[in-house]
């Protein structure tokens, strides 16, 4: 069974129990070329530090389940 990829690099989020890392961004996603590999994410958060993540929703050690929030950037004055 494939990955199921929660973020994708320019997606911003929070952490639901660190919220003094302030918001983040995602600026990197690497994935395993071998069956059963990591995918990873790296999110730079505003106390200027990255925290690397597992992006795979199929992990119980996936990032949503440790707490990482997407932001929602929908605003309708956008185009």
């Amino acid at each position: 069974m494939g990955c199921r990829l929660y973020l994708k690099v320019g997606d911003r989020v929070s952490h639901k129990r660190y919220w003094i890392w302030g918001t983040g961004e995602v600026v990197e996603e690497r994935h395993s070329d071998l069956p059963g590999g990591f995918c990873l994410v790296r999110i730079l958060f505003q106390d200027g530090r990255e925290r690397s993540f597992i992006n795979d929703l199929n992990s119980e050690l996936c990032c949503y389940f440790a707490g990482i929030r997407l932001l929602d950037n929908f605003s309708p004055w956008e185009t």
